[in-house]
């Protein structure tokens, strides 16, 4: 196919040259009727290029094929034989995925560290979980990816399971076998989705981790917006093979997306697909040496310690590593990641996408260069000199992997739509939770709708709070109060 093109940026550019004066949405115009205040912070390009895709990008009857054109440079591009763009983020791509695979009470194995996306399909879905045990980390505390014999195992236990989701990178860059997981559900006639929301930029590279549509998967959903060159909410579901309609799937993500896509999301797609094609080898050849040069002067800071394959791939851990995911272990600091991310944003403006209780994350993409490595660098430096003068971290009471696997009483969904209550967080022991309480990020729940809330669990979470942990889903969000299902009387 032709990738020099980029249908959606076409037509946006016809759109302004024909000169049409529209009298349907959006209501700004183009921008015309938008507060002066306004375009001073987000600027006049942004409205220009806000069209409707109906009689705007394309005509009344879409005869155009504009958005199917680019979808199919997409899937070209990228080895699928489809792609479906989505303007609400992997989450919307999820929960569609998930729904085109599994319907109510039918059962699907899911990995107990998924998103909290993933939770609220099955919420919405009524789909009955097989929960799956991750590759945990006790001494590090960390989850990564599940492999192909626990597969096995829970697809022998479980033959009615309609399918997989696996979630791979996660955010800390460790990625999962994809090949031997897929090959496994294929052995069982069954579908292969891959939450690859973090992996968008795999397919463009050879020295990076396996792409999912080249591993075999049927479905692989990425977030654009995370690790390419698209705005926020811009994310694509790939499909191949012929386990996954692809007409249910477009009628599940139907059932599920916006009638009112914002060509913002089409167009800034479209041109990434285009600039990895023609670019991306070279672009990320550069980021990948910038990644690899930038982690030796981070090791060589006091305090700051660079982890890598040596700690997260291996038997028992995961399968491989994106070398564009920092992690930088603070433990030499005696500060938590909260601290620092914080510090790092206030004083050196600077900010990373992942902290927790003693680690960043910092992400590299092809827009880094040398110039936005150093001011990491300095910053980092700066961080090492300042923590002393911070507090000293408040603990987080961090469950032991067993007690992170609670027992599971109802289906997310039934718990969910209960009759329930707010009791007391020493109450809340032993009840059934009707909410989830999820550490954000990575957004993996900590308890989710229908588990039996532990004590360990909600020490976890109130220290995890205390500590400087992000929880934004809880009805009480200071955590004195648990949702719980009411119990029969």
């Amino acid at each position: 196919m032709d990738h020099s093109r980029a249908p959606v940026l076409e037509a946006l550019q016809a759109f302004r040259e024909q000169g049409f004066t529209p009298f349907n949405p959006p209501g700004h115009r183009q921008g015309r009727g938008v507060d002066p205040r306004v375009l001073e912070v987000v600027g006049e390009a942004v409205f220009a290029s806000d069209v409707i895709s109906v009689n705007g990008l394309d005509d009344r009857l879409n005869r155009q094929g504009v958005i199917e054109q680019a979808q199919q440079l997409m899937a070209d591009a990228v080895d699928a034989e489809q792609a479906f763009f989505s303007t609400c983020g992997s989450s919307l791509s999820v929960k569609s995925a998930m729904l085109s695979v599994a319907g109510p009470h039918e059962k699907l194995i899911v990995p107990r560290h998924a998103h909290k996306s993933v939770v609220s399909a099955l919420i919405l879905s009524g789909v009955r979980p097989v929960w799956l045990s991750p590759h945990w980390d006790a001494e590090r505390h960390l989850s990564h990816p599940p492999g192909p014999d626990q597969v096995r195992e829970l697809f022998q236990a479980e033959p009615e399971a309609k399918g997989m989701l696996l979630v791979t990178p996660d955010d800390y860059g460790t990625c999962g076998d994809i090949r031997a997981v897929a090959d496994v559900c294929h052995e069982f006639g069954k579908p292969l989705i891959v939450d690859e929301a973090w992996g968008a930029h795999l397919p463009f590279h050879p020295d990076l981790p396996q792409w999912g549509m080249d591993a075999g998967a049927d479905v692989v959903v990425t977030s654009v917006h995370k690790s390419g060159a698209a705005v926020e909410q811009s994310s694509v579901f790939h499909v191949q093979g012929d386990l996954v309609d692809p007409k249910v799937l477009k009628t599940r993500e139907d059932l599920l997306g916006t009638t009112s896509p914002t060509s913002l999301v089409y167009a800034t797609l479209d041109g990434w697909r285009r600039h990895m094609v023609q670019h991306g080898e070279e672009l990320l050849t550069a980021v990948l040496a910038l990644a690899h040069s930038t982690r030796a002067a981070v090791d060589d800071l006091p305090g700051l310690r660079v982890m890598g394959e040596a700690e997260f791939t291996g038997p028992g851990l995961a399968h491989a590593m994106d070398p564009l995911k920092v992690v930088i272990d603070l433990e030499g600091l005696g500060i938590s990641g909260y601290q620092a991310a914080d510090s790092l944003r206030e004083h050196q403006h600077v900010t990373v996408g992942l902290s927790d209780h003693r680690r960043i994350v910092a992400q590299f993409t092809h827009a880094d260069d040398h110039r936005t490595a150093g001011v990491l660098l300095d910053a980092l430096g700066a961080l090492a000199k300042a923590a002393d003068d911070l507090p000293a971290p408040k603990p987080v009471d961090l469950p032991t992997p067993d007690e992170l696997q609670l027992e599971t009483a109802m289906l997310p969904r039934d718990a969910f739509f209960a009759e329930v209550e707010q009791v007391p967080a020493d109450q809340a022991v032993g009840r059934i939770s009707a909410e989830m309480v999820t550490p954000y990020p990575p957004g993996a729940p900590a308890v989710l709708p229908g588990e039996v809330i532990t004590k360990e669990v909600v020490d976890y979470v109130r220290s995890g709070l205390d500590a400087g942990m992000l929880l934004p889903d809880p009805t009480d969000s200071e955590l004195k109060t648990f949702r719980v299902v009411v119990r029969e009387r």
